[in-house]
């Protein structure tokens, strides 16, 4: 199992839980430290040291590295966590020319999941699908996504992930359109607002974290990806939870004719 993002909260948390079950997982990060740290609490719960890889997904020749890396290490791979995300101010555009929210929280992992397709289906099996959970938001609601032209530069930290968001979802309804006949279920889920290092550079977020029992634990956000990941009754094509029980998601999240487009769109932004 592969989990991007897994070297700090709902990725962490999530990897160790998947260990602790005995499933052999794979670690991608972004910060070396952090992820050799996230290398040893995995290897704690699970009894094994994981294969880690580190690849900063607003770089794609990164997540391109990353993806020849586990593709030479790994004949199969059975489940794809894209959770790597990120919440962060307006900057300029990455050097591959887009937004930065949107490139990491959606063209990354889009470009990794292209890059491990092959795996993918190599794991499938009529009884037990190969799977892509993806962690996406209630921000989706407020996001100003342009399926057109995905990586275009946002003006704002919060309406970019939103975007991103909406991106996410639309990526999981056209990937279940494509690949459920290949032996491939895609999911996504809003995990709830939780406690971790997420968001710290928005002085909103920050100060919303001081609210009792507003937030959850990483553990506790987790709790849906590894039920995705792993759970028969989670095998639900282009479906969207929170809580293991389906969610709503605006019409523009689940618009075909949007996933569609985005999809065309964003195989052109990453060059694949």
């Amino acid at each position: 199992m592969v989990v991007t993002g897994a070297s700090s909260g709902i990725g962490l948390a999530g990897a160790v839980a998947l260990a602790r079950a005995g499933d052999d997982v794979v670690l991608l990060g972004r910060d070396p430290r952090r992820l050799a740290d996230a290398v040893s609490r995995v290897r704690e719960a699970g009894g094994r040291t994981p294969a880690s890889y580190r690849a900063d997904f607003a770089v794609l020749d990164e997540v391109r590295a990353a993806g020849a890396a586990i593709t030479a290490g790994h004949e199969r791979v059975d489940v794809l966590a894209n959770n790597a995300g990120l919440l962060t101010s307006v900057r300029r555009p990455t050097a591959d020319g887009h937004d930065p929210t949107v490139q990491v929280n959606h063209l990354g992992g889009f470009l990794l999941t292209h890059l491990l397709l092959d795996r993918l289906r190599a794991a499938a099996r009529p009884a037990a699908p190969a799977r892509i959970v993806t962690t996406s938001s209630l921000a989706e609601a407020w996001g100003t996504l342009d399926p057109d032209r995905p990586g275009r530069r946002q003006f704002s930290r919060w309406l970019a992930y939103g975007a991103s968001k909406q991106a996410n979802i639309l990526m999981t309804v056209e990937a279940a359109r494509r690949w459920t006949g290949l032996g491939i279920v895609a999911t996504c889920f809003f995990p709830g607002l939780v406690r971790s290092g997420f968001g710290r550079q928005s002085p909103s977020f920050t100060v919303a974290r001081l609210a009792p029992g507003l937030f959850r634990s990483s553990e506790q956000g987790a709790d849906t990806l590894v039920w995705l990941a792993t759970d028969p009754a989670a095998l639900v094509p282009g479906g969207y939870f929170a809580g293991r029980t389906p969610f709503p998601a605006t019409g523009r999240s689940t618009d075909p004719d949007r996933a569609r487009r985005l999809w065309q769109s964003s195989l052109a932004a990453v060059g694949h």
